[in-house]
């Protein structure tokens, strides 16, 4: 069974990030530091089929749990801190629920227990239309994907994605061609009978609307001591968007 690729740092008490759909463990890196310094050791993970783990047909919310108990098994991880964003926060959901004698505290960013549509095709489009053995520099992937994103940040974001396979051959980390379609999965749902009853903190964007007024008694029915907080200045990516107030309001939760 292959492990997660991660990027481990500091020491003490363990918290694994788990990160959001077309992200990787990079995007965590600054925040990672933080928590280490702070005395907890980061463990920022790529997902399969993300940043520099294994590349797999098979690709939904129970193989992406069942990823990070195997993670934990092989770093001897008794147990950890689970955070995560997005897609990530779905996956640490699910994870909890299934495994909540490993899981410690649990953190969900920007995502509700609940199924949302399909909504990145315009992104999945754009990044399919990037003719990536013809290109030679992110920018002529940003020139190529601006015609589809007119987002300058959400472009750097994806792009951050590309590195030289070889020399002079450019080539996507995530696994396109099967996120391409595995869409509906990334909306899908944790079981509706999924209970964890640890300390939970979910975090929304002010200027989100991933988790809305309505989420909030679903979101007590699936993990009953769920503290709700919101994030000033923020969108989806709220821990990117205002990192001192996700780092404030995180480690509150977590000390």
């Amino acid at each position: 069974m292959p492990i997660l690729h991660s990027n481990i740092l500091g020491e003490g008490q363990p918290i694994i990030i788990l990160h959001g759909f077309l992200g990787m463990s990079d995007n965590w890196k600054s925040m990672g530091a933080k928590y280490a310094e702070e005395g907890f050791q980061a463990h920022l993970v790529d997902l399969r089929n993300h940043g520099k783990s294994f590349h797999s047909n098979e690709f939904n919310y129970e193989v992406l749990a069942e990823d990070v108990k195997q993670y934990m098994e092989h770093h001897h991880l008794g147990g950890a801190i689970i955070l995560g964003h997005s897609m990530g926060g779905k996956t640490a959901m699910l994870f909890a629920c299934h495994h909540p004698n490993l899981t410690t505290k649990l953190l969900v960013a920007d995502i509700a227990p609940k199924y949302y549509p399909p909504h990145h095709q315009e992104i999945i489009n754009g990044l399919n239309a990037i003719d990536i053995h013809n290109i030679s520099s992110r920018n002529d992937a940003d020139e190529q994907l601006s015609k589809y994103i007119g987002n300058v940040g959400i472009r750097q974001f994806l792009l951050k994605n590309l590195y030289w396979e070889e020399k002079g051959v450019l080539g996507f980390r995530f696994n396109l061609e099967v996120l391409s379609g595995k869409m509906e999965e990334i909306g899908e749902n944790i079981g509706s009978t999924d209970t964890y009853t640890g300390p939970t903190l979910f975090l929304r964007g002010d200027k989100s609307e991933y988790i809305t007024q309505e989420d909030l008694a679903t979101v007590k029915r699936h993990f009953p001591l769920a503290i709700i907080e919101t994030i000033d200045n923020a969108g989806h990516w709220l821990h990117a968007e205002n990192p001192t107030q996700f780092l404030e309001k995180t480690l509150k939760f977590i000390k």
